[in-house]
């Protein structure tokens, strides 16, 4: 009997995509040049049982498990091996329960985010965890990359906020993992192993959340710059002042004329780099804080920089950090980095970073949850040059050099994947990578679950 048959058998017809036109769709994240191979086929289940069905099949046959939410994703974590089994849970996206005593939110994994945020708006909650993809990216694949987002300067990332995990495991059981009480201590935190851990320990199928009331004030603070070093700067004014802001966002002038050419914003602004701040803290103290975050640009060289009087400029702003990506992608292949380096750090490794794309010739693009390090460089290059796209990688590789030395990490939210393994290795310690193995081998005996993906299972 073919694998294609025999998996017909444990999963009914209709989860089962098989046409290669409908499955080329399935077998690639955002990564930009990052491997892929030919699934076998891609299963799309409705409910719990299927996944396990799945899993358990894909042991019996040793074929490779490919979760996959959204496809959003910039490191290539989502894909497909040759002959894998791609399990997309883009039909399992209920928001199961919502507690508004517990503050609590249980859901699918293909539940989309800005989806749990309208949903537990209703009863005057938020969803903090709000990666700049929020509008397409899943629960489940933020819980894959431990994504973070424009608020985390603030209220942190995904991990902080996943109080319970349902998960088939590596040998095809299911499990829970964490709990929904305000405090635990009884045993390892398994939690927080699958958070982050790409679907290589296990596939997550249900995921509850904690919540917090949802803010009622906002400001919105506006401050132009020259250089990158002098946002840089006025990042490290402001955490020296002691003020967190609930988002602090940086990005330069390339990125907003793109936006502004694809979605006719009408954006303009008079300097080479913005730095888009908010707070939201309420009455006089927001005030407070936001006059202070004012004041912290200007002592780092700003040439314009003010609280904003105008809420949909304001908007417009913020809409155009989270649309930077898509709009540079239709000027041809971006590459985009992920390096998280302390906010001290961040005028320093801003200027090398710009130093790296003159060295190599390379068009890059700047945009950064700057207020907690994360940096998102974006190295454009046109479509079918393969002179810019040897570039681009080799800068790509040297901008990880710097973010090392400066005692930063690889990546911030997106994943290791498959672009950033050659950077894990050298981040992590021999012995650290060790142990990393160990627990592979401990939670996937079979090496069913992305292998390849992350690390590599030998040293």
């Amino acid at each position: 009997m073919s694998l294609l048959a025999s998996l017909s058998q444990v999963l009914p017809a209709e989860t089962i995509i098989t046409d290669a036109d409908i499955m080329a769709s399935y077998l690639h994240d955002e990564a930009e040049w990052a491997p892929y191979g030919q699934a076998l086929a891609i299963v799309r289940p409705r409910e719990t049982a299927e996944v396990v069905a799945a899993v358990r099949w894909a042991i019996e046959h040793s074929v490779a498990v490919v979760a996959r939410g959204a496809g959003t994703g910039l490191s290539g974590g989502a894909n497909a091996l040759e002959g894998c089994l791609v399990i997309s849970f883009d039909a399992m996206n209920q928001i199961l329960d919502v507690d508004p005593v517990e503050r609590t939110a249980r859901v699918q994994p293909g539940v989309v985010n800005n989806d749990l945020r309208a949903r537990v708006a209703e009863d005057g909650l938020w969803y903090p965890p709000d990666p700049a993809s929020a509008p397409w990216s899943t629960i489940g694949g933020n819980v894959a990359t431990n994504a973070g987002g424009l608020c985390c300067v603030k209220y942190g990332v995904t991990s902080e906020y996943v109080l319970n995990l349902e998960v088939v495991t590596g040998t095809g059981k299911l499990v829970r993992v964490g709990k929904t009480t305000a405090k635990n201590a009884a045993g390892y935190d398994l939690r927080g192993l699958i958070i982050g851990a790409e679907g290589t320990l296990g596939i997550v199928t249900e995921i509850t959340v904690r919540l917090l009331p949802l803010p009622q004030d906002s400001r919105a603070i506006v401050g132009y710059f020259d250089s990158l070093v002098d946002a840089g700067q006025a990042v490290a004014n402001v955490t020296a002042a002691g003020i967190i802001p609930s988002a602090l966002e940086l990005v330069d002038s390339y990125c907003l004329k793109a936006v502004d050419e694809w979605k006719n914003m009408g954006l303009s602004a008079e300097a080479e780099v913005l730095l888009l701040a908010a707070t939201d803290v309420p009455g006089a103290a927001g005030q407070a804080e936001a006059e202070g975050i004012v004041a912290a640009f200007e002592s780092a060289g700003a040439t314009f920089a003010a609280i904003s009087e105008d809420a949909e400029e304001a908007d417009a702003f913020f809409a155009a950090r989270r649309l930077a990506y898509p709009a540079l992608e239709r000027l041809g292949p971006v590459l985009t980095e992920d390096l998280c380096v302390a906010r001290s750090k961040v005028p320093e490794v801003l200027g090398k970073i710009q130093e790296i794309g003159r060295k190599h010739d390379t068009v890059l693009a700047q945009i950064a949850h700057a207020g907690d390090g994360n940096l998102h460089p974006l190295l454009v290059t046109p479509i079918g040059d393969d002179a810019a796209r040897e570039r681009a990688q080799a800068a790509f590789e040297e901008i990880i050099t710097v973010a090392l030395e400066a005692g930063g990490t690889v990546s911030g939210e997106h994943g290791i994947g498959l672009l950033k393994k050659p950077g894990l290795s050298r981040e992590l310690s021999d012995d650290v990578l060790d142990m990393h193995r160990a627990i592979k081998s401990a939670l996937d005996p079979h090496g069913i679950m992305n292998p390849g993906k992350v690390f590599s299972l030998e040293a």
